[in-house]
């Protein structure tokens, strides 16, 4: 085992503690991880990637679970129109997607190249919305509308894109969850982890048939990131969240920069 591996499995490990502490953000770190670190092709990364969110999140779903945080009408009213797209994404529309898209002067625009720049675009948006912090949000009084058409519209824009870079989403889901479901920030983050969890894992599906899958690699990954988010819920309380969050939304913005760069210049 090289250094860069060794640097990639605690990579897992930062992961599962930043998922832990701020309840979101792995996609974000482990799809660079798996390219840069492990030379996995961008589609095979955004496969683990799902897959690794996927089972992280689950455990982050079943805690929120026994403190009731999870409105489980307006998860599977979300999750069915995601996990749909998503799996579409990934079985049908992500395979037929040609190896070479175009060109600009001297740069051959690849399916891996672009979805690397899709991702980091995610990835800078993220940023700007750690950067800026969240905004108060006020919900109505009347817990029980809901904008269904919106929520299912947003519902199948998340997972197409999910499909696509490996996202999780988290930093979407959870606003819309607030202002289309009227929910509270603690049901929104639980129920947003359930959320993340079904459409992942369903989306990691997709590829079966299509990808090989190094078993061995992926669950040992998986469970050292899971021993990181372990490690990170027990020490949420101790941290301040908002510095916290700030201090990765600018650890996001220089690793986007860096994508940025490495696809197009390097």
């Amino acid at each position: 085992m090289d250094f860069t591996h060794i640097l990639g499995y605690f990579g897992a490990l930062i992961i599962g503690l930043v998922m832990g502490l701020i309840g979101g953000g792995g996609s974000i770190l482990s799809v660079p991880i798996f390219v840069y670190l492990f030379a996995f092709n961008p589609i095979i990364a955004t496969s683990y990637s799902l897959f690794m969110v996927g089972v992280s999140s689950s455990f982050g779903a079943f805690k929120n679970y026994r403190k009731n945080n999870i409105n489980f009408k307006i998860a599977f009213l979300f999750a069915i129109p995601a996990f749909v797209v998503i799996y579409l994404t990934r079985r049908y529309f992500l395979p037929q997607v040609p190896e070479h898209l175009f060109s600009i002067g001297t740069l051959a625009v690849t399916k891996s190249i672009a979805i690397m720049l899709l991702f980091a675009i995610v990835m800078l948006y993220s940023a700007i919305l750690m950067l800026k912090g969240r905004k108060e949000i006020v919900i109505s009084d009347n817990k029980s509308t809901y904008n269904i058409p919106k929520i299912v519209f947003q519902a199948a824009v998340i997972g197409f894109f999910t499909g696509l870079i490996g996202a999780g989403g988290g930093f979407v889901i959870v606003p819309a969850l607030i202002l289309l479901g009227n929910l509270s920030m603690k049901q929104a983050v639980g129920t947003s982890l359930f959320i993340i969890s079904i459409n992942s894992l369903i989306g990691f599906t997709g590829d079966f048939g299509h990808l090989v899958i190094d078993w061995p690699f992926l669950l040992s990954f998986t469970a050292i990131a899971v021993i990181g988010i372990l490690i990170g819920t027990s020490l949420s309380n101790r941290v301040e969240g908002a510095k916290l969050k700030k201090g990765f939304g600018w650890f996001v913005l220089v690793m986007a920069t860096f994508i940025l760069l490495k696809e197009l210049v390097f």
